[in-house]
Formats: C-alpha cells, structure tokens, sequence
C-alpha cells in the first residue's frame, strides 16, 4: 500500500514544529525536577533552560552527566521542592503557547505561507493569507503580490485595485504599468491601456540600455491601440 502526503517541506514544518516547541518545553520541566535532586537550584535552573533550547542535544548530555554523578549524595530536599517546577512548568508552557500564537499569525509567517501556497499553484490560500498580512500591515509590495494571485486567477477588477494600491504606496517596480495596460486590455478599457503603455515607456526599464523585451511589445500594442482611435 503506497500512500502520499501532498504537503511541502514548508508546510510540513509549521506543522511539527508546535509539537517540537511543547515537547521541549516537557524536557525542560523534566531536567528541572531531576536536576535539582543532584544539583544545586542555579546549576538545575541551567540545565533546565539549555535543555529548552537545544532539547536533542542537552537531554542526552544531562542522562550521561546523571550516570557519573550517580553514587554522589543527593542534594538535600530544597524547600517548596514541588511549587518551583510547577511555577516553571506554567511559565513556560504559557510562553511556548504565546510564542506559537505570535509566530503564526505574524505578517512574516503568512507572507511565508502565501509563497508555499504559490510555489503549490494554491491561488486561493496565497490570496487568503496575503489578505491576512495585509490586515497586520498594509504594504505595497504586498498589495503587488496580492494583485499577480488575482491576476493568474483572471480577477482583473480586484487585480488592478490591488495594483493601483501598491502604486500609490509607492512599490517601485516599473512592470506594474505594464501588467495593468494588459489588464485593461483584457476588459476593453483602451484608453487606459494607452496610458499605462505609455507610462511604462518612460520608466527606467524602457529608457536604460538595454531595453527590457517588454518595452517593444509595448510600443507595438500602444500603436495598435492608437489605430483604433
């Protein structure tokens, strides 16, 4: 029987990694209750937070620490024994839990899941968490990217409002009067087409040598839409 997960590497990591977070947040706990029987508070506090940090790496460290220490006498019973690792527990338990939330519904984390879902050709979950970055910070090059998600979906009104947005945010890339002339082309608005191509014959794209090959099939629609007029 052969079964196949249709998940990225990207995906597959935001969704392992809450789990990762929780079990180190348990070592932690753990190293803590165990270290302060054979160490003193500072020492088993030390081990506790290394252990949140590299849990993989300090956990085998602190088993192997154990086997030497092992016959040592134990350090005395410290008082409130159970209170200190169970505040410890709650705190941080409670921070993986915040920092997990923060983590994922920061602008950073859905401008990450809008490109894996591009990469996926996943129109509609790019376009629902760019909508989501934009609600935490409105940005123009990400209204730009919002407006190619409509644009591949053949959307052409939301297309070209979200690329006249990231124009007046002053996103500086000279192709967005190109993709809008050919936007309005696609629903018969020459007249706008016109200005858009000649907008971008006067950027810097088209005025530089050497030209971009757009510049030229540029020129070539603006004459065909003033033969119309």
């Amino acid at each position: 029987m052969n079964f196949k997960i249709n998940m990225s590497a990207g995906e597959f990591f935001d969704l392992v990694w809450p789990v990762v977070l929780l079990v180190s947040a348990l070592i932690s706990i753990w190293v803590l209750i165990s270290a302060r029987k054979h160490f003193s508070w500072y020492q088993a506090l030390a081990w506790a937070l290394a252990s949140i940090f590299f849990p993989f790496i300090v956990l085998p460290l602190y088993l192997a620490v154990l086997l030497l220490v092992r016959h040592r006498t134990p350090v005395a019973a410290p008082p409130l024994r159970y209170l200190v690792p169970l505040l410890y527990g709650v705190v941080v338990v409670t921070s993986v839990i915040v920092y997990n939330f923060w983590d994922r519904n920061s602008v950073d984390s859905h401008l990450a899941r809008a490109a894996q879902a591009d990469l996926l050709s996943d129109r509609v979950r790019a376009v629902r968490e760019y909508k989501q970055a934009l609600a935490l910070d409105d940005n123009a090059h990400t209204h730009k990217l919002l407006a190619i998600q409509f644009a591949e979906m053949e959307m052409w009104s939301e297309a070209i409002a979200e690329f006249r947005l990231a124009e007046a945010g002053g996103e500086p890339d000279d192709f967005i009067h190109y993709r809008l002339a050919q936007m309005m082309e696609r629903i018969n608005n020459e007249g706008e087409a016109r200005v858009e191509y000649e907008k971008f014959l006067l950027t810097e794209s088209c005025t530089r040598e050497p030209a971009n090959s757009r510049c030229n099939l540029s020129q070539e629609r603006l004459a065909a839409l003033k033969s119309l007029e």
